[in-house]
């Protein structure tokens, strides 16, 4: 049975697909989700955290202060268990959040329930086929869907993905890591500790009711769904006891296996979050760049939707993200092999220990590792093109606003601070909004440093300046065009 056609449909309803799905239907686009899971929740606490800018793109829809309400706010970021302080950034958000992730869902699905994005609960995607028109996405109950767009937020194992034939190159696991949460008979010594395979660690949970558990092993070809018997056996392996460890809440394992798609675009699918690119989840990156991916995504191909902008506009998608992504995963590679621990090793963490506790070189790694270095190649212009704006609170007729505020219905800003511009936005009608204000302070970004202050910013709706130069500069119209679509005529 083929049901109603919808603009887009989005296959996974974790944080990517969630956030996908906001970001569309504050642009007006008609899109629904399709989720296996019959409920939201989720088997333990998978993502333990958001970092600098995921807590930005947030604050830029106006929902920051929701998950802020339920985390716990820390100025570190660290590279291989090396602490780097963030507190120093020129940023509002100069910190992360410790907010595990079936709580960050939870409020992210309610974001979401309330722009009234449908959710399909219970629902096995079997493969995807498109055509000139659109795609179709087949359901383990025989049935289908139709829509303009897919976009797979449906994991490692995306079947979006393969369907599409989109290649997944990259390296193959060396390590497994087992991750639980259960009881234990015996006291187990707390913290976390490296041997030749990885990471040990052991926590207490619910004052120290229950242990939270990692224990890595070399990767020995396992597949199936660990067993109680398989965590005894490990925790054997690397303690010498297993503590008496019963009663898991929950179990699971993971690998280092480094994968990312060829293309994040064939045609009318695309890929997203953890469809696009795994890595070992050290660092804490995963939730992160999947969320981000999603901010970068959704006003483009709201546009193309809309039929405001052509379609090689979601082409910037893959240009931009792609290279993101590549570089999280050469990051989370240097920690993996970190998180090891021979002479040689240790020599060498203890090496990039006292490298990084160097000013230039903390705020370098610690900028990448939050998110906040971003500069997408957007070509030659002032040093802002192709970064994050800053939220600096700006004076305009109505009073002092935040920069990020004027971002939460997820539309342009033409942010002009000269106020001596005459720029027409008529033609831009509805995709632009021009804000005319004064700001005096300086324009300062981390790892870039302090730059001349531009008189008018083009800021995209994922937060990222477009352009920025003089009110009269041609470029403006050229960047205009290229973001948001060709001129109105009349």
């Amino acid at each position: 049975m083929l049901m109603a056609d919808r603009d887009v449909l989005i296959v996974g309803a974790g944080p990517t697909g969630l956030m996908l799905a906001g970001e569309l239907a504050l642009a007006g686009v008609d899109v629904a989700i399709v989720e296996r899971r019959k409920s939201q929740e989720l088997e333990g606490p998978r993502s333990r955290g958001l970092h600098s800018r995921t807590i930005e793109v947030l604050d830029q829809r106006g929902i920051a202060d929701r998950f802020l309400a339920e985390g716990q706010t820390a100025q570190i970021q660290s590279f291989a268990g090396i602490r780097l302080d963030i507190s120093d950034f020129p940023a509002r958000h100069h910190y992360g959040l410790a907010l595990e992730q079936n709580r960050f869902e939870r409020i992210l699905a309610g974001w979401v329930s309330e722009l009234g994005v449908p959710v399909l609960r219970a629902r096995e995607v079997t493969g995807a086929s498109q055509d000139g028109d659109g795609v179709v996405v087949g359901l383990s109950n025989g049935g289908s869907l139709r829509a303009g767009y897919v976009v797979g937020c449906d994991g490692g194992r995306s079947v979006v993905r393969k369907t599409a034939g989109i290649e997944f190159p990259g390296w193959e696991p060396s390590v497994n890591s087992f991750i639980a949460e259960a009881e234990m008979t015996e006291q187990p010594p707390w913290g976390i500790r490296y041997d030749a395979n990885g990471t040990q660690a052991l926590g207490p949970l619910d004052e120290g009711r229950r242990v939270g558990i990692v224990v890595t092993e070399p990767f020995a070809g396992q597949t199936r769904e660990p067993t109680l018997e398989d965590l005894r056996r490990a925790l054997t392996r690397a303690w010498g006891t297993d503590f008496g460890v019963h009663s898991p809440t929950w179990l699971s394992r993971f690998t280092d296996l480094t994968r990312q798609a060829a293309a994040y675009r064939k045609g009318r699918v695309l890929l997203a979050g953890d469809a696009a690119h795994v890595h070992y989840p050290v660092g804490g990156q995963g939730l992160n760049l999947g969320v981000q991916d999603a901010v970068n995504l959704g006003w483009k191909l709201a546009a193309v939707v809309k039929g405001t902008a052509p379609e090689r506009l979601l082409d910037t998608y893959h240009a931009e993200r792609h290279p993101v992504a590549a570089r999280v995963l050469q990051i989370t590679m240097a920690q993996t092999a970190l998180t090891r621990s021979d002479e040689r090793i240790s020599a060498l963490r203890a090496t990039l220990a006292d490298l990084l506790g160097m000013d230039e070189p903390r705020k370098r790694f610690a900028a990448t590792l939050s998110g906040l270095d971003i500069q997408y190649d957007l070509g030659e212009g002032h040093p802002l093109t192709g970064c994050r704006m800053l939220d600096i609170e700006v004076v305009t007729a109505g009073g002092p606003v935040r920069v990020f505020e004027l971002l939460h219905d997820a539309r342009a800003v033409l942010l002009d601070v000269d106020r001596a511009g005459a720029f027409d936005v008529r033609p831009w009608a509805g995709r632009v909004r021009l804000v005319k204000a004064d700001y005096t302070g300086t324009w300062e970004l981390p790892a870039l440093g302090t730059v001349d202050p531009p008189p008018v910013v083009l800021i995209r709706p994922d937060g990222y300046v477009a352009w920025a130069g003089n009110a009269n500069d041609p470029g403006l119209v050229g960047a205009l065009t290229t973001w948001l679509g060709p001129p109105k005529r009349g």
